[in-house]
């Protein structure tokens, strides 16, 4: 059995009421000045923490102007608001963009590192001020992974910065702040977790220690996106959606993501379509691009999302990707690109685009060419 390292923040709080628990920790600790980044729509429910934060002596400061996912010119214009704040701490509220940008506002706020020199794996130098997550989607699984994703503008592609550094001290996971998260957000917030468990699970770089996560992350998820798309405030199934989600967060440090990820990441830098949509779409084609390689795990993913076995492994995988592909239809989501305003003439520069991604690709089972990646996204049409 190869060698593993997992990394995870020093406390997980899961669970109705984590808000209140972060502020017994954080008064606990002494800190004074805390930035809060968030956004719009969440600062209301944000009151009373700020209330109880408020009596312990801390200055809070806020940035809650996070409304889309964030470019490296958003990041630098916050670290300076950050900077000016003097912060000695950060906690991200909001979903992956909010988390993502936390992670690397409290990493470099003190550093003279420039974010365009960290993206890729191991490039940051140093750990920043104390930091938590806390997230309001069942998605990204950020506030357990060291992975943080911007959108460079240099090249309309996202790109990511992946640091044991970006892991946070702390994420508090409360199942309630997704209550209010609408049907279409869920929806596409939901099939990125469940990517990133199918990714990691059929992953080159698979591993049994992994496996356990990325297994029961797919059950969770695909048993209960639908009921939490009807229906958001069934109790249940968002509790189980968080867990799924922060399961799949967990596989992403390790294992990280493969071809699904990096053929999404054109849509997002080149046409602003969101990342969950993205990989969403992108899913059932790549599963079937990939079977080939590993049949047997595929068979797996299709059992782990409850459907019934087949003759054979070929069968079982092939009846996942029905799974995969009217489970997004259920949950209203697109299956073709063309559904989303992205002309056929795009592919071409989305092609090139995606073999920069080789931070993802050389975690996928079956070798992608520019080829391969013209033929999968023309089967989206």
């Amino acid at each position: 059995m190869k060698a593993i390292t997992l990394l995870q923040p020093g406390k997980i709080q899961f669970g109705t009421g984590c808000m209140e628990q972060f502020c017994k920790d954080y008064l606990a600790m002494g800190k004074q000045r805390l930035f809060v980044l968030t956004a719009p729509v969440i600062r209301p429910m944000l009151a009373q923490m700020e209330g109880v934060l408020h009596n312990g002596g801390v200055e809070i400061a806020y940035f809650d102007d996070i409304t889309a996912e964030p470019t490296v010119t958003d990041f630098k214009r916050i670290l300076e608001e950050a900077r000016a704040f003097k912060a000695d701490s950060v906690i991200g509220v909001g979903g992956g963009s909010v988390l993502d940008l936390s992670k690397l506002v409290a990493t470099l706020i003190y550093s003279d590192q420039q974010i365009e020199d960290l993206f890729g794996i191991g490039f940051v130098n140093r750990r920043g001020v104390w930091f938590a997550c806390m997230p309001t989607t069942s998605g990204t699984g950020s506030e357990v992974s060291p992975n943080a994703i911007l959108l460079d503008e240099r090249d309309a592609l996202k790109k990511g910065v992946v640091s044991p550094h970006l892991m946070a001290d702390a994420a508090y996971i409360d199942p309630q702040l997704t209550w209010t998260v609408p049907p279409k957000i869920t929806a596409e917030t939901g099939m990125d977790a469940l990517t990133h468990c199918i990714e990691a699970y059929t992953n080159k770089f698979a591993h049994p220690l992994v496996d356990v996560y990325a297994l029961q992350g797919i059950r969770l998820i695909a048993s209960n996106l639908l009921r939490a798309v009807k229906n958001g405030r069934d109790v249940e199934a968002r509790e189980a959606l968080s867990l799924g989600s922060m399961y799949g967060g967990m596989c992403l440090g390790p294992v990280n993501t493969a071809a699904v990820h990096a053929l999404s990441y054109p849509l997002g830098g080149e046409f602003h379509i969101s990342h969950g949509l993205s990989n969403a779409i992108l899913l059932p084609s790549v599963m079937k691009f990939n079977s080939v390689a590993c049949i047997e795990r595929y068979a797996d993913v299709a059992i782990a999302c409850g459907v019934e076995q087949g003759k054979d492994a070929e069968e079982t995988a092939q009846r996942g990707v029905e799974f995969i592909t009217r489970l997004s239809m259920d949950c209203g989501i697109p299956t073709k690109l063309s559904e989303i305003g992205i002309p056929q003439s795009a592919v071409d520069g989305m092609a090139k685009a995606a073999m920069n991604v080789q931070r993802l690709l050389k975690n996928n089972p079956r070798t992608v060419t520019e080829s391969d990646a013209h033929d999968i996204y023309n089967s989206l049409y």
